[in-house]
């Protein structure tokens, strides 16, 4: 039996499941596992729900396995906390040699974050890394990068998770940087020339539709500004409630506009799911926005892969191709410098292409043109003195200065944007606030291992008497990212 299973084979079903809440979690049934084929339990339920005493979750349970729906990790010693994260590589290790319900298949052993979160997530694994490389686990580093691989091989692109559902969307393209870290870790130059045609591929999905553009216009991934000027943005295909959120988005997206759903899941693209970041007003998601903007962590983060494609280019003799991708890196990093650079506020932000100017928030995602040192030594002087200033708590780093009670605003303090600040910091040698910076994440990530005995998604930066709170579900431990980013830092 073929149990790869798409959401739309069971929309009827799934439709009915999602909105008569019969799980806590949205995201539960995305992850059931078909006990039989997709077409029997549809006959079954076709014939069965409008008969006398019909029970819906009686049915589903009866019909779909969820085992290992949630991971729960539950230890009796409380161990020092670095033995605890050790332990916990082992216990939060996955594979998926074949399909099983949603989840896509991947020829290498996989770290999962934890929690609700089962499945292999893209750019959580570069912070995953960055903890196993302090562990010595070269050999799953260098899983997760052929998992990428795999992906960009078979899909064209790594999806948000390795889950059907998401195959409409990426994340933030960490690929390069993953390459770049396990050269760090092994010093072994051919890494670059063993993925040069992944990174290509992965290049040219995210650059998919640039020839036709005319100026003023945008499509997919790619935007012409009213300049001629090529910038990317977040986007995702499809047009319609996520599978994982599927009646809240149905709620939210009722007095919305029609490309509500499309502007939600271009901003799970991003992994800030959800930021005042992407709402027009600052503050309500129905007036979210994505679409219109050009954003400064992924131009970025497409410098970079620019530049790793000419430097292993150039590693193989291929000069006509080191010429091509070195002059692709130039021009972006102008583009950089020219949209996102706000003199104003002294500070990056993202882009409005429809108003042609930079958006009013103010946001912690202005670290990535110093964490790839992008930035002149003005530039970096200015943005960390906005760092400290408004971004920097007595438990770490906030993600924006509003408080909206969406997940990536204030007060929490996410694990990436800790190892970013850090690391962007150190490199404009700004070094005592990089040292604040870690203590005081590291401080509270120990106050409450200590407390609960978990490492949790996220972290409350302002009251670090309480658990961060915020978004769609409730904070999650685990945590992959939390693990590696701890364990990076404290090294």
């Amino acid at each position: 039996m073929n149990r790869q299973l798409y959401i739309s084979e069971i929309q009827a079903l799934f439709d009915n499941v999602q909105r008569s809440q019969i799980f806590e979690d949205q995201k539960t049934m995305t992850d059931a596992v078909p006990l039989f084929p997709v077409d029997e339990i549809n006959a079954k339920y076709e014939n069965e729900k409008n008969a006398e005493g019909f029970d819906l979750k009686a049915f589903v349970l009866s019909n779909f396995d969820f085992l290992g729906a949630k991971i729960s990790i539950q230890r009796e010693d409380h161990l020092p906390i670095k033995e605890h994260i050790e332990k916990l590589w082992d216990e939060l290790t996955r594979t998926a040699y074949e399909e099983k319900g949603t989840l896509l298949k991947l020829p290498k052993p996989y770290i999962v974050p934890g929690g609700r979160f089962n499945e292999f997530f893209y750019w959580d694994s570069y912070f995953i890394m960055l903890g196993l490389q302090v562990s010595g686990r070269v050999e799953m580093m260098e899983n997760i990068i052929e998992n990428c691989s795999y992906l960009i091989q078979t899909v064209g692109f790594v999806p948000n998770a390795s889950r059907t559902h998401f195959l409409s969307r990426s994340q933030p393209p960490y690929f390069s940087l993953m390459l770049d870290l396990l050269f760090e870790t092994t010093k072994d130059e051919n890494i670059y020339m063993k993925y040069q045609y992944t990174l290509e591929k992965e290049y040219a999905f995210w650059m998919n539709g640039v020839e036709k553009l005319e100026n003023d216009s945008s499509t997919k991934r790619v935007v012409k500004t009213i300049n001629g000027d090529i910038l990317n943005r977040y986007y995702d295909l499809e047009n319609e409630p996520r599978p994982e959120s599927y009646l809240i988005d149905i709620e939210d997206g009722e007095d919305a506009g029609e490309e509500f759903y499309r502007n939600i899941r271009s901003a799970c693209e991003s992994g800030w799911d959800f930021s005042s970041r992407w709402f027009a007003d600052g503050e309500n998601i129905q007036t979210i926005e994505t679409l219109n903007l050009a954003e400064v962590d992924l131009n970025c983060l497409l410098w970079n892969l620019e530049k790793t494609l000419a430097k292993s280019s150039s590693i193989q003799n291929l000069s006509e191709k080191e010429k091509y991708y070195s002059e692709r890196a130039a021009d972006r990093k102008q583009m950089i410098d020219k949209y996102f650079w706000d003199e104003n506020y002294g500070t990056y932000k993202d882009y409005h292409t429809k108003k042609n100017t930079t958006t009013p928030s103010e946001h912690i995602a202005a670290l990535y043109p110093l964490f790839l040192e992008l930035a002149n030594d003005k530039q970096a002087k200015a943005v960390a003195k906005s760092i400290e200033e408004k971004f920097l708590y007595q438990g770490g780093l906030v993600t924006t200065t509003k408080k909206t009670g969406q997940q990536w605003d204030l007060p929490n303090a996410w694990a990436p944007y800790q190892w970013l600040g850090y690391s962007s910091m150190k490199n404009y040698g700004f070094d005592d606030l990089a040292e604040k910076i870690k203590n005081n994440w590291c401080a509270n990530v120990e106050r409450v291992y200590k407390n609960t005995g978990k490492l949790m998604e996220k972290y409350n930066a302002l009251d670090i008497e309480t658990v961060a709170g915020g978004g769609e579900y409730p904070n999650q431990d685990g945590f992959g990212w939390t693990n590696g980013v701890y364990l990076k830092l404290k090294n």
